[in-house]
């Protein structure tokens, strides 16, 4: 017998049935960080792929493997430490036919890959089963869901898993009550045995018991804060899946005070209006601290992928600094200082009036910037930093609450 058979937790194996006890049809694998939800998605896919007993009576011969990206997946669910290579016996591992974007197995079975960012990719195939990770940071969420119930139509019980660290995102919380779906969960805690211990003494220890840690270690859905400015109903009733015309974009920058690996992150998120005043968040791009010239690169990257019209960046940790480091990289690049004289509740408050009037729509799913929204309220001084929010209110501000003359309409 393999070890992962010995090992298992009980919330790793597959559920038997529903609480009804009927079949069910999807596997939702609610965890923490580290916890082994992406153990739990190879073995099940390698269990259906060889139609080992437990798993499925007989070999599957057609599987969808959809993560956020291609890279995500071939990363993680494919090549990673705990993906669907590492965890097979030589004499049974699949080839990765990276071309073909899918791996085939000696006995004729094949997983295709897929793109959640490409809903569309997902357009005609049809499965058996798949292995869907990290839904509640999927961009296109609910499209890339969508079009992947209509392939699972081959065999006689199509079934899924789904791997994900919990946010309470609309399709989350629509699987949990749906009758068909079978929860396990799992915090970082259970898989303390194969961590490090100095990833529960820096990490783990650092973060126990905040809002972040109660979902990232113990693997909780942790609902907007009561006194938060925005809600996620409210973002969810005017998010788009598609741009419109829009007459201005700006790339925010907030930038950090230090580079150093404890330091906040640098905001980055892109907004665009339109010519009735209207803003959409069009990409958050958001990065670990890093040297000036890291974040200043990928800022200008984005300003030039989504051909805006200028950078919005805030000078209090820099000063001219700031601007320099933009220049020596592209110094045709339009920039525009702005400087924080009020607490960011202050600031963040009239943008949020802005959602509560539906005139900013979110352009697809930014799932870490969403929780920064409907968690943060005016207690929260002495907290991380808000910045992927912070660059989102700079944004936001500039396009729609300053006056400014009527910039050029571009195409879409």
């Amino acid at each position: 017998m393999r070890r992962w058979e010995m090992r298992a937790r009980d919330d790793q194996w597959p559920p038997a049935s529903t609480s009804s006890g009927d079949p069910w049809a999807i596997w939702l694998v609610m965890g923490g960080r580290g916890a082994g939800k992406t153990r739990t998605g190879a073995e099940w896919v390698r269990g259906l792929a060889l139609g080992i007993h437990g798993f499925s009576l007989a070999p599957v011969e057609r599987i969808a493997l959809v993560g956020e990206t291609a890279a995500d997946v071939r990363d993680v669910m494919i090549e990673g430490v705990s993906g669907i290579l590492a965890i097979h016996e030589r004499d049974e591992r699949p080839i990765w036919e990276s071309s073909r974007r899918r791996l085939r197995w000696p006995n004729g079975a094949i997983a295709h890959v897929f793109s959640a960012d490409d809903p569309d990719q997902l357009r005609g195939p049809q499965f058996e089963c798949a292995w869907l990770d990290e839904l509640a940071k999927w961009r296109y969420a609910q499209e890339a869901f969508d079009m992947l119930q209509f392939g699972l139509r081959l065999g006689a019980h199509p079934r899924q898993i789904i791997t994900t660290t919990p946010r309470p995102t609309p399709l989350i919380k629509h699987l949990l009550s749906d009758e068909r779906t079978v929860v396990t969960r799992a915090s970082t805690d259970a898989n303390r045995d194969y961590l490090p211990k100095a990833f529960f003494e820096q990490i783990v220890g650092r973060y126990r018991g905040t809002k972040l840690g109660r979902q990232e270690i113990d693997g909780d859905l942790i609902e907007d804060s009561e006194d938060a400015l925005w809600s996620r109903d409210q973002i969810e009733r005017h998010r788009l899946s598609i741009m419109p015309a829009l007459s201005e974009i700006v790339v925010a920058i907030d930038p950090p005070a230090t580079a150093h690996k404890r330091s906040d992150k640098c905001g980055i998120v892109a907004v665009g209006r339109d010519q009735e005043g209207a803003c959409y968040v069009l990409a958050d791009e958001t990065l670990s601290a890093a040297r000036p010239d890291a974040w200043a690169q990928k800022a200008i990257a984005l300003y030039h992928r989504l051909e805006a019209d200028r950078l919005v960046v805030e000078v209090n940790q820099g000063g001219d600094m700031v601007s320099a480091v933009i220049a020596q990289i592209d110094e045709h690049v339009p920039v525009s200082e702005v400087r924080a004289t009020r607490s960011k509740y202050v600031r963040a408050t009239p943008v949020a009036q802005l959602y509560e009037q539906g005139r900013v729509h979110h352009v697809g799913s930014f799932a870490a910037l969403e929780d920064e929204m409907c968690t943060f309220g005016p207690h929260d001084r002495g907290k991380a930093s808000p910045d992927r929010l912070d660059a989102l209110v700079w944004a936001i501000t500039h396009l729609a609450l300053q006056p400014k003359a009527q910039p050029r309409m571009r195409r879409v």
